[in-house]
């Protein structure tokens, strides 16, 4: 007797509209110099919000994350002046795409000591009244990253790439930050009950540098430190903060070229023996947590962007036909921009930087990689299940 196949799983309309997204760096934060970063401002997206939504959605990529940027909105504690925020979401409306709203992307007004007792009720204020101010603007409860990748930022801080806050200890940074999250998810969900949180979290995968015991055990346990954030949040690690199952509607996942390293050594080139399959990393995510994911973050720089998406792509329908649920791929970022450290040009994305004219050149390349793609998803999706 012939057994029914499992039916492949199917994206939830209620969150995330289009299987292809794009994405804006928002990042805001002051480098370990004391230089501010405001990363919307750099690639003129503040000013071409319109023009940008309207290009992402002519290619199809209609779900969009963006950024709120604290540190101009919060103008004195309990202050706040949401006009940069209003004029991209009114040009999120205009060009009809659904965005999701990262609420702190590592930048905070330099009133806040992100390690600071006061941290938590300024975080908590602010993200409250964010969802207030766009359930008014729009008549709709947004969709939300609360913190953006609370693993990398905890990261930064401990190592000082970001300016060192808080206690010094090994770990602190990250409950600091998770305790916080989970503060702001209760009051952003009393304020509009509605509201479905979306995260990002780095996915990695960490090596030995030799196939000892000594090496295996620790390279190992880094490993397994890129499910903390996730595990806290949801209450199955330190119960103590506050977390529970229904504050993570959506897994997020970054996943770059660089995210696969020897332990304490150099990142693992793709096709190297010591390279997993991004597939194999996402089946692991989905049987740990049993969520809706998507891939948050991905692309490449350079002659590389096209083969990057082919790649990921591919193993993305790999997890899909094994039962990973997948509700989607964003490009990250869309739009060239200037590195964090020294302001380098790094071509990315689809799109260049501005033109005088107001227009961004297109990256043809990547943008046909992405048709061909969306026809492979099409008929991925319309093959029987169990066909795979």
């Amino acid at each position: 007797m012939n057994e029914e196949p499992a039916r492949r799983p199917t994206a939830d309309p209620s969150s995330i509209d289009s299987f292809f997204m794009a994405g804006f760096e928002c990042s805001s934060h002051r480098r370990a110099d004391g230089v501010r970063l405001d990363l919307i401002r750099a690639t003129s997206h503040d000013t071409h919000a319109s023009g940008d939504y309207r290009r992402c959605a002519e290619l199809g990529l209609r779900t969009i994350r963006d950024g709120l940027r604290w540190h101009l909105i919060e103008t004195a504690p309990g202050v706040f002046d949401w006009s940069s925020w209003m004029s991209v979401i009114e040009a999120a409306q205009a060009a009809g795409v659904q965005v999701i709203w990262d609420i702190f992307h590592y930048g905070s007004p330099d009133h806040v000591d992100q390690g600071g007792p006061g941290f938590f009720e300024a975080y908590v204020r602010f993200a409250a009244e964010a969802v207030r101010v766009h359930r008014l603007a729009t008549g709709v409860a947004p969709l939300v990253c609360p913190i953006n990748e609370i693993s990398f930022f905890a990261w930064a801080v401990e190592v000082g790439y970001f300016p060192r806050v808080g206690q010094n200890k090994r770990g602190w940074f990250k409950r600091h930050l998770v305790r916080a999250a989970i503060a702001g998810v209760r009051a952003m969900r009393e304020a509009e009950p509605s509201c479905r949180f979306i995260w990002a979290e780095p996915l990695i995968h960490i090596a030995p540098r030799n196939r000892s015991r000594a090496e295996r055990r620790p390279a190992e346990n880094a490993r397994q430190g890129q499910f903390e954030a996730y595990d806290m949040l949801v209450g199955r690690a330190e119960p103590e903060l506050g977390g529970s199952e229904d504050l993570v509607d959506v897994i997020g996942l970054n996943f770059y070229p660089h995210n696969q390293w020897y332990l304490n050594g150099p990142t693992i080139p793709m096709g190297h023996h010591e390279y997993r399959a991004l597939s194999e990393m996402l089946v692991e995510v989905d049987e740990r947590y049993k969520k809706p994911m998507f891939i948050a973050e991905t692309g490449a720089e350079g002659s590389g962007r096209p083969a990057w998406l082919h790649y990921v792509c591919d193993e993305v329908r790999d997890a899909m036909s094994l039962g990973a649920p997948i509700q989607g791929i964003c490009l990250y970022p869309v739009t060239a921009y200037p590195g964090w450290d020294n302001s380098r040009h790094a071509e990315v994305g689809l799109f260049s930087t501005i033109h005088a004219d107001g227009s961004r050149t297109l990256h043809k390349p990547l943008a046909d990689e992405l048709e061909r793609q969306r026809g492979l998803f099409e008929a991925f999706e319309k093959e029987p299940a169990g066909a795979i």
